[in-house]
């Protein structure tokens, strides 16, 4: 069955919903260790959380990029979840979802959270023809991601390095056999109704 050109695929349970982000060691770890966000990360700049592992992968060049040394896996609530999306705008100006470029930009002002399409990744981290979902929380969705909706959360560094290993080897059905097992979202159409044309 064809992919959808936009849909939210991530590992979910029926109350939480993970999402990654990478770090440099000295955020990551002691989120790790302490399971929510120490005091020096930033609550009032804006993040930007991604149910896709591979794309995560591509962001951080396998947890080997410069300040992306470590991978975090955030379970957040999902109500939280939703709560960003049903609160979001697009990053980007899409004519037939915004009436014009200046409603666009007082939206994307006055919106806690913002959404972005981009190309889901393989495991050769190449685009391929469907999108993944990117959420940006600032403001009170940063605050309430660190503070409120995180339940637990795990450092997937050495999983990235395991599965990228196996790929540089060659060995894709091994690497494909460790990656998340990732579904569609329940509900994320409705949640997204607001974000179409």
């Amino acid at each position: 069955m064809e992919e959808p050109q936009r849909r939210i695929r991530a590992v979910y349970a029926a109350s939480t919903i993970t999402v990654y982000q990478a770090y440099s060691p000295d955020i990551g770890l002691p989120a790790v260790r302490e399971g929510r966000f120490p005091a020096m990360w930033k609550r009032d700049r804006m993040t930007w959380i991604k149910p896709s592992f591979l794309w995560m992968m591509y962001r951080c060049g396998w947890a080997t990029k410069a300040g992306q040394e470590t991978v975090l896996a955030v379970e957040i609530a999902r109500d939280g979840f939703e709560w960003a999306l049903r609160n979001a705008c697009l990053s980007s100006y899409v004519r037939g979802v915004h009436p014009d470029r200046a409603t666009w930009q007082r939206q994307l002002k006055s919106v806690p959270t913002r959404i972005q399409w981009d190309p889901e990744r393989d495991l050769h981290l190449q685009p391929l023809p469907h999108r993944s979902l990117q959420l940006g929380l600032s403001g009170e969705a940063a605050r309430r991601y660190a503070d409120e909706w995180t339940v637990t959360i795990r450092d997937m560094t050495p999983l990235a390095h395991e599965i990228h290993t196996l790929v540089r080897s060659g060995n894709l059905d091994s690497a494909a056999r460790l990656l998340p097992q990732e579904r569609p979202y329940p509900a994320a159409d409705e949640l997204l109704t607001h974000l179409r044309p």
